[in-house]
């Protein structure tokens, strides 16, 4: 059975079902007391008390709108008719005896009166659902499609913030690259390729510091013996000095790049830039070592 393949039509059938089964439980004659008439030892009988009103009426028609939504739910054929075929005869014919049991009783109670409204809204839906493009609309909606779910910011798609395998990017790391990663970029605008990170080039903190070893003397000054060249990172921009002393910087160190560390004088680092340009860099506090 197919729940889904319910109708807005079959929603009525049911409903209307329900109100004739209520109605079969209320009394099916009135009685006008008026003018000094005793009717509190009269029995108004309901549907259960009569079996021709029960049968033709009320349970025709539940027993019809039972057939529908059955023939709806698990398509079956019976001397080549649908089921929903004979539950429509059935509610029609209803409906038909209710209207004449009312028209020939003198006074209806409210057992008939319900019980003609609910078979003539049970035959009607009966007849004009699979007709009017209103009741035909499925009564129970279809099954929204899953949402990919959207990945919080600083996530990786289809990952959430935090997964153990996306790389979570630290200040001042560059995209695929650990904050620390001596491969990272040395200077220079986002999206450059700097010369140590470079595959296929062996370590680039050796090679770095072999240059920087090898244009130290022409620096003016050697590096101390037990000095070994390191990344750093500053914390924010700090500016550097030439090595002759000059007031003026020369260049400003940026945080989130590495610069190549490959002399300390006093308090101070020798740094070099991306570039190639070597300057002292007098603040040394805050600096991330690589």
């Amino acid at each position: 059975m197919n729940i889904r393949s319910l109708t807005r039509g079959d929603g009525v059938v049911i409903g209307a079902a329900v109100v004739l089964f209520i109605a079969s439980f209320l009394s099916l004659f009135s009685y006008d007391c008026s003018g000094g008439i005793d009717c509190s030892r009269l029995n108004s009988p309901n549907a259960w008390d009569s079996l021709g009103l029960l049968m033709s009426i009320f349970l025709a028609g539940i027993i019809g709108a039972a057939l529908v939504i059955v023939g709806r739910l698990a398509p079956r054929k019976v001397v080549g008719l649908d089921l929903g075929q004979f539950g429509t005869a059935f509610t029609v014919f209803a409906l038909w005896t209710a209207f004449w049991t009312i028209i020939d009783v003198s006074g209806a109670g409210a057992g008939l009166i319900l019980g003609l409204l609910g078979t003539l809204v049970l035959a009607a839906a009966t007849v004009a659902g699979p007709l009017v493009p209103a009741l035909k609309a499925p009564l129970v909606g279809a099954p929204k499609p899953p949402q990919a779910v959207q990945p919080p910011y600083g996530g990786q798609p289809g990952q959430g913030y935090g997964y153990p395998g996306a790389q979570q990017q630290p200040y001042g790391a560059q995209p695929s690259q650990g904050y620390g990663y001596p491969g990272a970029q040395t200077g220079g605008q986002p999206g450059q390729q700097g010369q140590p990170g470079q595959q296929g080039q062996g370590d680039p903190a050796q090679a770095q510091a072999a240059q920087a070893q090898q244009a130290a003397p022409q620096g003016g000054a050697a590096p101390a013996g037990d000095f070994t060249p390191f990344w750093f990172a500053v914390p924010v921009a700090r500016p550097l000095y030439g090595e002759d002393g000059a007031p003026n910087p020369i260049a400003e160190l940026a945080p989130g790049t590495w610069y190549l560390a490959v002399e300390q004088r006093g308090q101070g680092l020798i740094a070099q830039t991306q570039d190639g340009r070597r300057g002292v860099l007098q603040d040394t506090t805050g600096i991330q070592r690589g």
